[in-house]
């Protein structure tokens, strides 16, 4: 595995998979293709990048880019997401990540997103990783931070779990972080791959992954998610409850919801 790829701070596309796999009490596992936006945040915050991409980016489009959908939900003109992360960095101690910082987001397709989770990669000036940002979104429409000092890829990261998810997990135990980014080719912008298991008091219990090759973003690579996925965000948020709906059927204990913690961040 390679340090942080040296692509041009220009906004990519990957087409990939989606995996899921419940361990206990019931087994339980999915997979599907999806498609995710690698967004260079501070390349993207100049006017001639956002002037000249394809994708829509705080305007409407049919996938387009809002810099409300993350962080505190602050407007392009207040700073957007990046001031935001900034900031949040910023009060952890986390001067030097001054570098590119690349999102790895969902859109929103047709008008609508729901980002179960978006991760930031943040770059030093001289380009080695200083920290990833793992941004959580649950489906009470709360959201927290799990901030990953001084990571590298391939080299596994851990955080405690404090930040209910799903109600058929306790908020219980840890997660194990995972991630890898290689170059493929010259056609290609490079293969990037997130892992993250949930284990509990007694061991492993969910292993998650997502996936995919990315490519530059043009008027062709935004059609094929168009037409490919043409309602990817309604999905989720369907396959979501459809998903618990089995979980309930196969008895699975449910857990109430309990009050999010009180600092949107754990170190």
């Amino acid at each position: 595995m390679s340090h942080a790829p040296a692509a041009p701070a220009a906004p990519l596309i990957g087409f990939g998979q989606v995996r899921h796999t419940r361990l206990r009490p019931r087994r339980h596992a999915f997979a599907y293709p999806t498609f995710f936006l690698m967004l260079p945040m501070r390349g993207l915050s100049g006017a001639h990048t956002s002037t000249h991409t394809p994708l829509a980016v705080n305007r409407s489009g049919a996938i387009s880019f809002h810099d409300v959908d993350h962080g505190d939900g602050r407007s392009a003109a207040q700073g957007g997401a990046l001031a935001w992360l900034d900031e949040l960095l910023r009060t952890e101690g986390i001067t030097d990540a001054t570098g590119e910082v690349w999102l790895h987001c969902y859109p929103r397709v047709l008008g609508y997103t729901f980002k179960p989770v978006s991760f930031w990669y943040c770059h030093r000036a001289d380009g080695p990783l200083r920290a990833i940002v793992v941004e959580v979104n649950n489906t009470f429409g709360e959201r927290h931070c799990y901030l990953l000092d001084a990571p590298q890829y391939g080299v596994e990261q851990q955080a405690r779990k404090v930040f209910h998810v799903s109600p058929f997990c306790a908020v219980s135990g840890g997660y194990r972080f995972r991630f890898m980014r290689t170059e493929v080719g010259a056609q290609d912008a490079g293969r990037t791959v997130v892992r993250i298991d949930h284990d509990d008091d007694t061991g492993p219990l969910i292993q998650t992954s997502v996936s995919g090759t990315l490519q530059a973003i043009t008027p062709q690579t935004l059609r094929q998610a168009l037409w490919g996925y043409p309602a990817m965000t309604l999905a989720i948020i369907a396959r979501i409850h459809w998903h618990a709906l089995q979980l309930w059927l196969k008895r699975v204990r449910f857990h109430r919801k309990p009050e999010a913690p009180a600092s949107i961040v754990t170190r």
